[in-house]
C-alpha cells in the first residue's frame, strides 16, 4: 500500500500537467478543414406570388416577360401588355448545398427581390430550380415566404421593420443531385489551415502522429498537411475523420494589431510586443462660442442700432506625462501602460501608428 500511493500523486501530477498543456487549445476541425469536404453555392431565378399589391410594376419588363413564359408553359397563351404583375415579383434564390448531403434532404433557400417589389411578406415562391457553378441543377426550390419584418405607409409618411424585400423559405429545398465524394477510395486525406502557419502546421503533424504512433502525418507546406490512411481505417474513413477532427492543437498567430478608424476599433494580438518606448498623448480641445449684441441707442439721440460680435475662446489642454513602456511586455502591460494615460480607442489608433512609425511596435498594423 505504502508503494501505491507515490505512484497514484505522480499520476495525478502527469495528468494536471497534461491539462495545463492543453490550455487555449483548439480542436483540428475548429482551426482547419478538409479538402473536398466543403459547402457549394446555389443559385437560380423565381417568381414569389400572392403578394397584396407590393410587387414588381410596369417597368420590371424581365417580370411581366417571366410570368407570361411561365404561363405558356401550363397551357396558357397571354399577350405580356395584359399581364398586372402588382402581385408579383422576381427573385433571386441562393442555397448553400452541404456537404455529404444526400437525395431528397430539405435545406433552407433565401429571396431577394431584384425588381422593385415593395415587400415579400405573405407571398409564396414558385417552383424554383437551383444550379451550381456548373450549370447542373442540384435542388428545387418552393413555398412560403418568411421575411421576419413588415412594412406599411401612406401618402406621407411609411413605417418599415427590417428588410421586407428579402426572405427565407424555411426548408424550401429538395435536393435532387448529390455531390460525388470518393473518401473510401482514397490513399490520403489533406488538412487545409484557415490561417496557415509554419508552427501550427508542425504542431498538428506532431499530435496527429503521436496519436497514432506512427508517422502518418507530413506537412506539404504551411497550409496543407497530409495524412496517409492507416490499414485498419481503409473503408473506414469517416471513422478516421472522427478521430482527427477533435484532436487539440495549440496554434500559433502572428503578432498583428488591426484597427479600424471608422468604427474606433482597436484589436491586438496576443503576441505583440514593444521595444523601449517613451509615450505621451495629450489632447487639445478649442472651443469657439459666438455671441451677438445689441446696442441700443438713447431715447431722442438720433442714434442707431447696432449689433456688435462677440467672440469667446476656451483653450483646454490635458496635462498628460510621459509614459515609458519597457522593452517586451505583454499585451496585458501594453493595455496597462496605455490605461495610465487615459487614453480612449480613437486615441489608441494615434498611438500605435506613432509607434509603428518610430519602428518600437513589433507587430504588423493592418488598418481595415
Amino acid at each position: 500500500m505504502k508503494s501505491i500511493r507515490p505512484i497514484m500523486i505522480c499520476m495525478f501530477v502527469i495528468i494536471a500537467l497534461g491539462w495545463c498543456g492543453h490550455a487555449g487549445a483548439a480542436r483540428l476541425k475548429d482551426i482547419a478543414e478538409i479538402n473536398g469536404v466543403r459547402m457549394n453555392q446555389l443559385v437560380g431565378y423565381g417568381l414569389v406570388v400572392g403578394l397584396d399589391g407590393s410587387g414588381d410594376g410596369k417597368k420590371a419588363t424581365f417580370t411581366v416577360q417571366s410570368m407570361a413564359s411561365m404561363l405558356e408553359k401550363m397551357g396558357v397563351t397571354v399577350d405580356q401588355r395584359d399581364i398586372q404583375v402588382k402581385n408579383v415579383a422576381a427573385v433571386m434564390v441562393t442555397a448553400k448545398l452541404p456537404p455529404f448531403a444526400k437525395r431528397g434532404n430539405r435545406i433552407d433557400v433565401l429571396v431577394s427581390s431584384i425588381g422593385d417589389a415593395d415587400n415579400l411578406q405573405g407571398g409564396t415562391l414558385m417552383l424554383t430550380p437551383l444550379k451550381g457553378i456548373n450549370g447542373k441543377i442540384y435542388a428545387v426550390a418552393q413555398g412560403p415566404v418568411n421575411t421576419g419584418g413588415f412594412g406599411a405607409g401612406g401618402t406621407g409618411s411609411t413605417v418599415v421593420k427590417n428588410f421586407p424585400t428579402v426572405g427565407r423559405v424555411l426548408s424550401g429545398a429538395i435536393i435532387e443531385r448529390e455531390v460525388p465524394n470518393n473518401f473510401s477510395d482514397s490513399d490520403s486525406l489533406q488538412f487545409s489551415l484557415h490561417n496557415p502557419d509554419v508552427n501550427t502546421a508542425v504542431r498538428v503533424v506532431d499530435v496527429i502522429n503521436a496519436q497514432f504512433a506512427q508517422p502518418i502525418a507530413r506537412a506539404q507546406d504551411a497550409g496543407t498537411i497530409e495524412i496517409l490512411i492507416p490499414d485498419q481505417h481503409k473503408g473506414n474513413t469517416i471513422a478516421l475523420l472522427a478521430s482527427l477532427s477533435v484532436l487539440e492543437v495549440q496554434p500559433d498567430n502572428d503578432a498583428k494589431v488591426v484597427i479600424n478608424e471608422r468604427t474606433g476599433t482597436v484589436v491586438m494580438g496576443e503576441q505583440v510586443r514593444i521595444s523601449t518606448i517613451a509615450i505621451a498623448h495629450g489632447n487639445l480641445s478649442i472651443v469657439v462660442k459666438e455671441n451677438f449684441d445689441v446696442s441700443q441707442p438713447l431715447p431722442f439721440s438720433e442714434g442707431q442700432t447696432v449689433v456688435l460680435p462677440n467672440t469667446q475662446i476656451n483653450v483646454q489642454e490635458d496635462a498628460n506625462q510621459l509614459v515609458v513602456v519597457p522593452n517586451g511586455v505583454s499585451i496585458g502591460d501594453v493595455v496597462n501602460a496605455l490605461n495610465a494615460l487615459g487614453v480612449t480607442p480613437r486615441d489608441l489608433i494615434a498611438i500605435f501608428q506613432a509607434i509603428k512609425a518610430a519602428g518600437a511596435l513589433q507587430a504588423d498594423l493592418e488598418v481595415i
